[in-house]
C-alpha cells in the first residue's frame, strides 16, 4: 500500500513544475534539470490520478451491483470494470513503487570500463579482446562515445588489461550490470585434441566522476614517475613520462603510461583515480544500506561470476537471473544486449521492491 499523500505529492510537484515552465520565470542554467523532472513526472501521472480515484470508482461500481433498481445489463458493465479497475490497480501500484524508489545518481552518469584478463592464459587474453570488441560494437550501435584510455596486449591479438571512457546517455545505467567475472568455454585455435578449455576475464564498470564528486586533496596522493616499458621489458620512451598515483586515504593505486607526455598520463591516472574513489565510497554507503539484504542483482563484486559464454553449445548464460539465450553470436556482436539488460533491470527492480516492501 502506497501512502496517499507520497501520490498527492507527485500530482502537487507536476503542476507546480508545469506552472514554472510556461512562465518566464525559469532560469537558463535550471530549466534542462526542471524539464527533465516534469517529463518524469509526466510519465507517472495518469497513473498516479487512477490510484488516488480507485476507492472512489469501487465505490461507484459497488453502488451498481448492490442497487436492486440497477438493470441487469448495467450490472454486467459494471462488473466488467470492476474487474479492470482491479487490475489496473495492481499495475498503477507497482509503477508507482518503481517511481519512488530511490534512485541510483550514477545512472546517468558516463563510464570508466576496466576489462581484465582472468584465469586461463592466452585464450583468457583473446576472451578479454573479444569482450572489449563487443562493449565496442554496443557503443557504435547505440552512438555512445569510446574513448580508449590504456590498453595492454598480449600476443595473438589479445588483451592482458584495457581501459576505456563511454561516454553517452544513462550509460552506466545499462552497462553496471556487467561488472564481474565472465567465463567463455570454448576449444582454443592451438588445441588439437578438441577439448574444451574454460578461461575467464573481469569486467569493472565504475560511474565516471567528475570533480564535483569526489575532492582529492594533492597531500592525499603519492605520485611516482617511472620510464614506460613495452612487452618484454623493452623501452618505450627514454624519459620518466609514465605515472603511478597512490590515494594514500584509501590505498587505491593507478598506473598510467600509454601517453608520451607524463601530463597526460597523469590526466588520465586522475581520471580513473576518482572514479575509483566515487565508486570505492558509493560501496560502503551500499554496503551499510543492504547490510540485512541479499541482492543478486547489481552488486557490482568483480569476484562475482556473472556470465557464461558456451562456444560449442552457441549459448550466454547469466548466472544472476538464470536466462540462457542460444543467440551466442548475436550477442558478442552486440545485437540482442538490449535483451540481457531489460531482464537485468527487471529483476534488479523485482528486488528493491521487495525490499521497500519489509
Amino acid at each position: 500500500m502506497i501512502p496517499v499523500d507520497k501520490v498527492r505529492e507527485i500530482i502537487s510537484r507536476h503542476k507546480l513544475l508545469e506552472n514554472k515552465l510556461s512562465s518566464d520565470k525559469v532560469d537558463k542554467k535550471n530549466f534542462a534539470k526542471i524539464s527533465k523532472e516534469y517529463s518524469d513526472l509526466n510519465e507517472i501521472l495518469v497513473n498516479a490520478k487512477h490510484y488516488l480515484a480507485y476507492d472512489e470508482t469501487l465505490n461507484d461500481l459497488e453502488k451498481i451491483l448492490n442497487d436492486p433498481g440497477s438493470d441487469q445489463e448495467m450490472k454486467n458493465l459494471a462488473k466488467i470494470e470492476l474487474e479492470d479497475l482491479k487490475k489496473n490497480k495492481i499495475v498503477n501500484e507497482k509503477k508507482l513503487k518503481l517511481f519512488l524508489l530511490p534512485k541510483d545518481e550514477a545512472d546517468r552518469k558516463n563510464v570508466i570500463i576496466e576489462i581484465r584478463a582472468g584465469t586461463g592464459g592466452l585464450e583468457a587474453s583473446l576472451f578479454a579482446a573479444d569482450l572489449f570488441k563487443m562493449y565496442e560494437k554496443i557503443s557504435n550501435k547505440k552512438k555512445w562515445s569510446l574513448e580508449l584510455i590504456s590498453i595492454s596486449k598480449s600476443e595473438a591479438g589479445g588483451l592482458k588489461e584495457v581501459i576505456a571512457n563511454i561516454k553517452g546517455n544513462n550509460i552506466y545505467s545499462l552497462l553496471k550490470f556487467e561488472s564481474g567475472v565472465h567465463r567463455v568455454q570454448r576449444v582454443p585455435d592451438t588445441e588439437t585434441q578438441g577439448r574444451v578449455h574454460t578461461s575467464a576475464a573481469t569486467v569493472a564498470v565504475l560511474p565516471e566522476a567528475e570533480e564535483v564528486d569526489v575532492k582529492i586533496d594533492d597531500k592525499d596522493l603519492r605520485i611516482d614517475v617511472f620510464r614506460s616499458s613495452g612487452p618484454g621489458g623493452q623501452s618505450v620512451n627514454t624519459t620518466d613520462s609514465a605515472v603511478r598515483i597512490t590515494h594514500m586515504p584509501t590505498g587505491i593505486v593507478v598506473s598510467q603510461q600509454d601517453e608520451k607526455s607524463q601530463i597526460r598520463n597523469k590526466e588520465k591516472g586522475l581520471k580513473i583515480l576518482r572514479s575509483r574513489i566515487y565508486e570505492f565510497e558509493r560501496k560502503k554507503i551500499e554496503d551499510v544500506r543492504s547490510k540485512d539484504r541479499k541482492n543478486k542483482i547489481g552488486t557490482g563484486d568483480r569476484s562475482e561470476r556473472i556470465r557464461t559464454y558456451n562456444f560449442p553449445q552457441g549459448r550466454v548464460t547469466d548466472h544472476r537471473i538464470n536466462l540462457t539465450l542460444h543467440k551466442l553470436e548475436d550477442f558478442l556482436e552486440g545485437e540482442i544486449f538490449d535483451e540481457m539488460v531489460e531482464n537485468l533491470n527487471l529483476q534488479a527492480q523485482d528486488e528493491k521492491l521487495r525490499n521497500l516492501e519489509k
